[in-house]
């Protein structure tokens, strides 16, 4: 998801949304507090993109036609469960979020390395 363009971000966006809001949410949305947060614009926030996707990838994959019975079940227990405490954390992606009021994330600053540059610490080349 993280590495789409154009009308295949667009596209996929739009289904994850569908899932998003009429699968997971009714069925496992609870509560927004403040050791629990939400935001009603997650979409604007790339790391709750990237974690749906996932979960609604896993979804697909467990809980559809030709999955195995105990699928649903270790969905449950290895990607919803993790991915919903990750999401609703209050030091995750909607930490700044209030209902009503989006607030992006920054992400943190990072010093510059040239990637074609020597490792740091490397001794400088010879000669």
């Amino acid at each position: 998801m993280l590495y789409l363009e154009g009308p295949e971000y667009a596209d996929t966006l739009r289904r994850l949304t569908l899932w998003t809001h009429h699968v997971l949410l009714p069925v496992y949305g609870r509560e927004v507090t403040s050791t629990a947060p939400w935001c009603g614009r997650w979409w604007e926030h790339p790391e709750a993109v990237a974690q749906l996707h996932g979960l609604w990838l896993a979804w697909g994959d467990m809980t559809g036609p030709g999955s195995e019975a105990i699928g649903p079940a270790n969905w449950h227990r290895d990607y919803l469960g993790p991915v919903m405490s990750a999401l609703r954390d209050p030091q995750g992606p909607f930490a700044g979020c209030k209902p009503g009021a989006h607030r992006a994330k920054e992400a943190p600053p990072v010093d510059i390395l040239d990637p074609f540059g020597p490792p740091p610490g490397a001794p400088p080349p010879a000669g």
